[in-house]
């Protein structure tokens, strides 16, 4: 069974940086695509950022630029650096993952596994 595990939020201040991880087991990381969502309240949630089992990554309009999307295939870890951090960017963000292919990276409905979230709250 999937397991994803995130890390690395908090509060931070307008203009700061995060790191998020996102500690995966029981699947063959390697061969999975993984994304970021996030969810603020009252909101849908949306894709962040995306990256396929041979590296290529996309990401959102809004995070492209600021946010880059990584990951360990020996440490079968997720990472997502977030930096120039906005008030816009808080919310629960998730970790998933999906292991057939898929056209579109970034629409939750295609994506199998999900983690249980981790909290950011960007200050103005």
């Amino acid at each position: 069974q999937v397991q994803l595990v995130e890390s690395g939020g908090g509060p931070v201040q307008a203009g700061g940086s995060l790191r998020l991880s996102c500690a995966a087991s029981s699947f063959t990381f390697s061969r999975y695509t993984m994304a970021w969502f996030r969810q603020a309240p009252g909101k849908e949630r949306e894709g962040v950022a995306a990256i396929t089992s041979v590296g290529s990554t996309g990401y959102a309009d809004s995070v492209r630029g600021r946010f880059t999307v990584s990951k360990d295939n020996v440490k079968d870890t997720l990472y997502l650096e977030m930096n120039s951090l906005k008030p816009d960017d808080t919310a629960m963000y998730y970790c998933a993952a999906v292991g057939r292919f898929i056209t579109f990276w970034l629409r939750p409905k295609d994506y199998t596994d999900w983690g249980q979230g981790t909290q950011v709250i960007v200050s103005s």
